[in-house]
């Protein structure tokens, strides 16, 4: 079974990353969150992203707003995937100062950017991310997709 971490700047981020812990959980996958601040924690950013891989994670979910420097700070000391999660803050600048920041990273220090307060998507891509090697998680997310599909089918029948 898979576990990951979502971690985020601050405590007013956790609206934001509940889709994330929400969707995770509807799939069964163990979830840690914290926060842990770039910018306030450092040391414990550090901690947490040399160590993540030996607690058992295996997908981190780094949301942050502003100059959301988490994502990618995490990912240049981790070996796990790293997925960022711009977040519309109220020290934003329309949240385009987040995206940026998460998606504009240097060769060699990947982080999978989702969009601006996409932490659902997250979730799914990281629960992808696991199924990859576990087909109970896969043949969950399957299920979930054609759900999906079923639901646009079933809508387009109210029409007209």
């Amino acid at each position: 079974m898979g576990k990951v971490a979502i971690i985020m700047g601050s405590k007013s981020d956790l609206p934001v990353m509940q889709d994330a812990i929400d969707i995770l959980k509807e799939f069964k996958i163990d979830v840690e969150v914290d926060i842990v601040s770039a910018h306030r924690t450092p040391e414990k950013m550090f901690d947490f992203g040399k160590n993540a891989h030996s607690r058992g994670i295996n997908v981190i979910i780094a949301g942050a707003g502003g100059a959301a420097h988490l994502p990618g700070m995490v990912a240049s000391l981790s070996p796990l995937p790293v997925i960022g999660v711009p977040v519309k803050s109220s020290n934003s600048i329309d949240g385009w100062d987040s995206v940026l920041s998460i998606l504009q990273m240097p060769g060699g220090v990947p982080v999978a950017t989702v969009a601006l307060n996409g932490a659902k998507n997250a979730g799914i891509l990281a629960a992808q991310i696991i199924g990859a090697s576990d087909k109970d998680i896969q043949n969950t997310i399957i299920t979930y997709k054609e759900s999906l599909k079923t639901k646009v089918i079933d809508s387009s029948k109210d029409l007209a």
